[in-house]
């Protein structure tokens, strides 16, 4: 079974609240999950403790059995100092085009 540490959106609508759950990946994105691993806020201020909370024990268990964190749970572990930073793609497509 393919393990997967991602987001799970709840809240109302455009008052969006996460929980940070271990699932199978072919599970619906809101669907099914193994184990609640914490909570995600994005609407509370980035200094804020409790925009991110996380049982990092049960996150380190499913880190040990092969679960592969998403990229946006990947960036939030980083933070937190579990995982080791690493180099990403940062294309410049963002970046304006010259006037001709």
């Amino acid at each position: 079974m393919a393990m997967k540490i991602r987001l799970a959106r709840g809240g109302s609508k455009k008052r969006p609240m996460y929980r940070i759950v271990a699932a199978d990946s072919r599970r619906a994105r809101d669907g099914r999950f193994i184990e609640k691993l914490g909570t995600y806020n994005p609407l509370l201020p980035k200094d804020n403790e409790q925009r991110v909370h996380m049982d990092m024990d049960r996150v380190h268990h499913w880190l040990q059995q092969g679960a592969k964190p998403t990229d946006r749970v990947a960036r939030m572990l980083e933070a937190a100092g579990v995982l080791e930073a690493r180099q990403r793609n940062n294309p410049k497509k963002a970046v304006p085009r010259a006037k001709e």
